[in-house]
């Protein structure tokens, strides 16, 4: 197990680019071969936009990544924080991780993004696209990755975790990521009952209808027991989605700049639900 998690902590940078590559190249095939929705889009520009807001949050993830591995340190050489309170088999304290993360910084985390309004002006770029497909996932305001770096950062000096933890829920935070926004159709009989446990692609779609109250449901990103135990969980038959965002002009979706001035635009209101 110690030799697993140490493949990830000493991971280099091209193995993980190539993980976003399969992740992205898996859905992209699924989505050819088994669409939800047939879209009539310009799916490469569709893509180039989103990848715009990826290449934003590649450049954070710079910044947020000697910080982090500042507080890697700290935490070990302060011996600080839950895990490093109490004696657990390597596996438990790692499943205790990915739970804590997935808790604070997913689904805490994106409450908070639907239910503050200076967070949600942040959001609403996230749900603002038309047309939601595994590039979906990578669609986040700078603002929006920001807080959710903040989020995971607290998780991890609160429980002490190492960064070998870390760095193997961002590999399977990457899969989930890709897979949930993915414009795919999972039979019933197979989302369902997976829906009990982990976010499945049919649950997560709820989550981008245009409209509340669909809109603040499904906040979970890996386990959709938090939904379940918190009561913000919705699953009916995706074919009802409507993608986009009621408060905002859907027509501007993939105009790049309109979306980055969103949260500085006080002609576009947070809603009424959200304040």
């Amino acid at each position: 197990m110690e030799e697993f998690l140490h493949f990830f902590e000493t991971m280099p940078n091209w193995q993980k680019f190539t993980w976003v590559f399969i992740c992205l190249s898996f859905n992209w095939i699924l989505e050819a071969l088994m669409p939800l929705i047939s879209n009539d889009y310009k799916k490469l520009k569709h893509i180039g936009v989103n990848m715009v807001f990826f290449a934003s949050d590649l450049l954070i993830n710079v910044v947020f990544s000697a910080l982090t591995v500042g507080i890697f340190v700290w935490i070990g050489e302060n011996n600080f924080g839950l895990l490093n309170q109490i004696n657990l088999p390597i596996w438990v304290e790692l499943l205790i991780a990915i739970m804590a993360l997935d808790l604070f910084a997913q689904y805490g985390m994106h409450y908070l993004l639907h239910h503050v309004p200076f967070l949600w002006k942040f959001h609403m770029i996230h749900h603002s696209d038309t047309h939601v497909d595994a590039t979906t996932a990578t669609r986040h305001h700078p603002g929006d990755y920001v807080t959710r770096e903040i989020a995971a950062l607290v998780a991890i000096i609160i429980f002490g975790m190492p960064i070998a933890y870390y760095f193997f829920y961002r590999i399977i935070t990457v899969f989930f990521a890709y897979f949930t926004h993915a414009n795919i159709t999972v039979p019933q009989w197979l989302d369902r009952p997976l829906s009990w446990i982990i976010v499945t692609p049919n649950m997560h779609k709820f989550h981008h209808h245009f409209e509340v109250p669909w809109t603040d449901t499904n906040f979970g990103n890996i386990f959709s027991f938090w939904d379940r135990m918190f009561g913000t969980l919705v699953y009916d038959d995706p074919s009802k989605v409507k993608y986009g965002l009621d408060i905002l002009d859907d027509s501007r979706d993939r105009d790049i700049l309109y979306q980055f001035k969103i949260p500085f635009d006080k002609n576009i209101k947070s809603g009424n639900v959200h304040e």
